[in-house]
């Protein structure tokens, strides 16, 4: 059982699923105690309030996963963490049509000046020609950050009769043709704008990006919606330049620092504001509860986190994840196979997965082979600190056809191999070579290989030893070694076989070694 610090509110089916998966969940909502409840706390939850610094990680010493109920990490050490092995991850698919629908709604507020005239009406005054608006049919929007948020505005943008640009350097020209979308430099993008939507994180690079210079480019029509991160945009500068008529309004729902109630744009006439309500949906909540709790279960049983940021690989897809397993029990297995800690270690793939970006796997291999080796915690992430470490020397190589198999994985290192693959519609764990002997053996908790004369009775001596501890065979294998008259057998007792016995099977007439594997 794990403990789970929650230090926002989140949806209860989160909290629910934390607890019906066995573990203890704390919810501590006042962020001053932080210090002191997070030292034995192994997961912590929490939204974009509490701020998880390179001091705070200091005092989590159980600490494994930090969990953020959203999108934005910026209130979370991220490199402090990762240098720690605590997971960061995050739930990014959680709010993206909320988060566009009010970035939908701000466009609609502010084009029809709805909040001002609803307030002037119920203060009692009827000043129909005063709020005069603008149409969205024929008007360019810019959308600045082409991702997950970015498409879905430009999807609904495009049923408004808008025509769509974009600045994003990370998409193709390509791709944003086939959104239906033209790509353009900043500059460019903004001076066409009659309307300028900002969906990207918040970073060194991108505070501050929509500044007065950016905006002196801009027509005099332009409106600027902020529904991704305060401090994108420059707020005091954009108060500036609507005060000055450089550009006609804004819409802003997020803010430098929050909560805020003081701003220069809170006094203008032609700005909407809300108080950061991108997320602020039943379903969103629901979504970023359950998905948040999905992942810390996911990261406390150390299995594979698809949102992870800070997991050196790319997310793992539907063809690579069933070798994640695999790749973690050769990993276990090979730490077994060299005794010790190999100067290098090569993850190579072979076959259809190939093709893929397979950092993933190699994580896996490190994972299990250091789960081998260590009392710590091991997790994808600091798996190559651990490598690093040791001083191993951690390779990848790849080969598109496999000779034998459609899909195999193998590690190599310290003059030792090991491969398995995948077989069958379940796609159920094969061991199909060790050090270049060949074989066809579900792999198990417990495993021995033997060495020994290729003649008639020996296997009868390993039957009969094994037998007489009372230790039963599961899968048993028999491979020809390379020096000629020799034979290796991979057997999975039902048990793990004691030191003596061992010693006994080693010593006997035919057998050459006897190495006993554990996965």
């Amino acid at each position: 059982m794990a403990r789970i610090l929650v230090t926002e509110e989140i949806a209860d089916g989160g909290l629910e699923r934390l607890r019906a998966a066995g573990h203890e969940v704390q919810v501590e909502l006042d962020l001053s105690r932080l210090p002191d409840v997070i030292r034995s706390a192994h997961a912590l939850i929490i939204r974009s309030a509490t701020q998880v610094t390179a001091e705070v990680l200091e005092l989590a010493e159980s600490l494994m996963v930090v969990g953020r109920a959203g999108i934005g990490l910026d209130n979370v050490d991220v490199p402090a963490a990762t240098k720690r092995g605590v997971m960061v991850v995050n739930a990014p698919q959680s709010n993206i049509v909320s988060a566009a629908e009010h970035t939908m709604a701000l466009i609609m507020a502010q084009a029809r000046n709805v909040p001002q005239a609803h307030a002037a009406l119920k203060a009692g005054r009827w000043e129909r020609s005063k709020w005069e608006g603008v149409e969205l049919a024929d008007k360019t929007l810019a959308v600045i950050g082409l991702g997950r948020i970015g498409k879905l505005v430009a999807d609904r943008a495009k049923a408004f009769g808008m025509r769509l640009v974009a600045y994003d350097p990370f998409v193709s020209a390509d791709r944003a043709r086939q959104m239906g979308v033209e790509l353009l430099p900043l500059d460019q993008a903004v001076a066409e704008a009659d309307f300028l939507t900002v969906h990207l994180p918040k970073t060194k690079e991108t505070t501050g990006l929509i500044n007065r210079d950016l905006l002196l480019k801009a027509k005099p029509e332009l409106r600027v919606i902020n529904v991704a991160r305060g401090g994108i945009v420059d707020e005091a500068a954009l108060a500036e330049c609507i005060r000055d008529g450089i550009i006609a309004g804004a819409a802003v729902d997020v803010f430098s620092t929050e909560p805020c109630t003081s701003s220069p744009l809170f006094e203008l006439d032609s700005v909407v504001v809300t108080p950061h309500l991108g997320a602020s949906t039943r379903e969103a909540q629901d979504k970023a509860g359950d998905t948040i709790a999905d992942m810390v279960l996911l990261a406390l049983a150390g299995d594979f986190v698809p949102f992870a940021v800070n997991v050196d690989a790319a997310e793992a897809n539907e063809t690579l994840r069933p070798f994640l397993p695999l790749a973690e029990r050769l990993g276990r297995l090979f730490a077994s196979l060299v005794g010790g800690s190999p100067e290098q270690l090569e993850v190579c793939t072979e076959g259809d997965i190939a093709g893929y970006d397979t950092r993933i796997l190699t994580l896996a291999a490190l994972k299990g082979f250091f789960d081998a080796i260590s009392d710590d915690p091991v997790t994808y992430v600091n798996a190559p600190q651990l490598a690093a470490d040791h001083g191993m020397d951690v390779r990848e190589s790849k080969c598109a056809q496999s000779p034998d198999f459609v899909n195999l994985v193998e590690l190599r290192g310290a003059g030792h191999s090991l491969a398995g693959t995948l077989v069958g519609r379940r796609g159920e764990q094969r061991i199909t070579a060790i050090d270049g002997h060949r074989f066809d053996v579900p792999p198990a908790e417990q495993m021995l290989m033997v060495k020994n004369d290729d003649r008639p009775g020996v296997i009868g001596t390993v039957g009969t030893l094994l037998g007489n501890a009372g230790i039963n065979i599961a899968d048993m294998d028999v491979g020809r070694a390379d020096e000629a008259g020799t034979a290796v057998m991979l057997i999975a007792p039902t048990a793990m076989v004691p030191d003596h016995v061992m010693a006994t099977l080693a010593g006997s007439p035919g057998i050459i070694s006897a190495l006993q594997l554990r996965a």
